[in-house]
């Protein structure tokens, strides 16, 4: 007995020093974040009032933050979905036997590895409205030109084809991994027992590259919360407001505003979003699983 509580008092103390910077660099921030979530403070002020849920009763009744958790489940969805499916599409057609197979996946992931400011300064000029590239092609196929960011009906859609673009070669790379990893005597079986390339894709390759998709579906959704940088480049969250997700009425909030307890509570909200959709995410991953 003594023996058993001396090793787990040691893997104890093997196991701080990896927990200090845990402590230090994420609970304790967040610990920090939800504390002032029930203040009221301007960064200036001396003293933080405590108003207790005051920040977030006026969040829960305020119809600018409905609209905001709206639009943020709109480019979650919006993206997420199309990188998922988009990267397993050019995946499976770089599993084939293509010739030019290298450039092409270089020419796919590229946009990842670019700064996404550049990448949205770029895709802006693509959506001017008078000179555009974009209302040059709608043109070519006799299409009236489209406002694009000026347009708060396609504002949010022009955000999320950036999205889509500059991520969907980085979900590709994951999805070629698991592909090649495939054990290729299950297909050898299937191919034998009659089952058709379709057959063989249903039942053998999306059970098994599901890994993949939980954890692609998990990474992309706490991205898609985090968006910020493509929405303050091209839109700054308008026209009339239908571009600005949580995450930038926090950035209003605490840096234009100077609401700290308002942004904290905003801040709050979403990590708990965050979490929520990542277990939607996990359980709907182990149901298909299961059904498969």
């Amino acid at each position: 007995m003594r023996l058993k509580t001396f090793r787990e008092g040691e893997a104890v103390l093997f196991t701080l020093p990896a927990l200090v910077p845990l402590l230090v660099f994420w609970f304790g921030p967040l610990g920090y974040i939800v504390y002032l979530s029930f203040t009221e403070w301007d960064f200036m002020s001396p003293e933080k009032l405590f108003v207790g849920l005051e920040n977030y009763t006026y969040l829960l009744t305020h119809a600018d933050f409905y609209q905001a958790l709206k639009i943020t489940l709109l480019f979650g969805f919006g993206t997420v979905i199309p990188i998922i499916v988009g990267g397993l599409a050019l995946a499976l057609l770089m599993n084939s036997k293509l010739r030019s197979t290298g450039l092409f996946r270089a020419m796919m992931f590229s946009p990842w590895v670019t700064p996404t400011v550049a990448v949205s300064i770029a895709w802006s000029w693509i959506f001017e409205p008078e000179v555009g590239l974009a209302n040059l092609v709608l043109g070519w196929v006799g299409i009236s030109p489209v406002g694009w960011l000026q347009d708060s009906t396609w504002a949010l859609v022009a955000v999320m084809i950036v999205t889509v673009w500059k991520s969907i070669g980085w979900s590709m790379v994951f999805y070629l991994v698991a592909l090649r990893n495939l054990p290729q005597d299950l297909m050898e079986a299937a191919a034998i027992d009659g089952a058709n390339a379709w057959d063989k894709f249903r039942g053998i390759t999306l059970p098994l590259i599901s890994p993949t998709t939980l954890f692609l579906s998990i990474i992309l959704t706490i991205q898609s919360l985090q968006a910020y940088d493509q929405i303050n480049v091209m839109t700054q969250g308008g026209p009339a407001g239908s571009t600005r997700t949580l995450l930038y009425m926090y950035y209003q909030s605490a840096f234009e505003s100077f609401n700290v307890g308002e942004a904290s509570a905003i801040a709050v909200i979403i990590i708990l979003i965050c979490v929520l959709l990542s277990g939607l995410s996990f359980l709907l991953s182990r149901r298909l699983v299961h059904y498969s």
